[in-house]
């Protein structure tokens, strides 16, 4: 089986005190009724911030933000469904003003603390550590 590629979106309060991250409850197996970044596959031909928007936008219904590569994660085992490589972006928004509304493959979509997180699907935990350190470093 070929490797596959994901895009997910770390999209985290621009208040730092505040220190809320945008999930979404997945609506299908693997992991359904778990919260997850914003993402999924890849389409074919798509650049890679394309479906990074395109999978907000399609989960939350958010778009309009600048969005940075964040990084790449790709341990084997990761995705119960194949070998998967995400992509990851990170981006800033002012939660006040930006109301996420579920959709396509996702049952909610909320912004959650960063210190009070439900458990996470995949390695979004791993993600959000590398977030984490971003946020703090800066």
């Amino acid at each position: 089986m070929a490797i596959q590629v994901t895009v997910d979106v770390v999209l985290v309060s621009r208040d730092r005190r505040a220190g809320q991250v945008l999930l979404v409850e997945r609506g299908h197996e693997p992991f359904k009724g778990s919260w997850a970044l914003p993402g999924g596959f890849l389409n074919e031909g798509e650049e890679l911030e394309a479906g990074a928007r395109r999978e907000l936008q399609e989960e939350t219904g958010l778009s309009g933000m600048m969005l940075t590569q964040l990084g790449a994660w790709g341990k084997p085992g990761r995705d119960p469904r194949g070998h998967t490589v995400s992509i990851v972006y990170w981006g800033e928004v002012d939660v006040t003003k930006s109301v996420p509304k579920a959709g396509d493959d996702a049952a909610k979509a909320r912004f959650w603390p960063l210190t009070g997180l439900p458990p996470l699907a995949f390695d979004h935990e791993e993600i959000l550590e590398e977030a984490r350190a971003l946020m703090d470093s800066e």
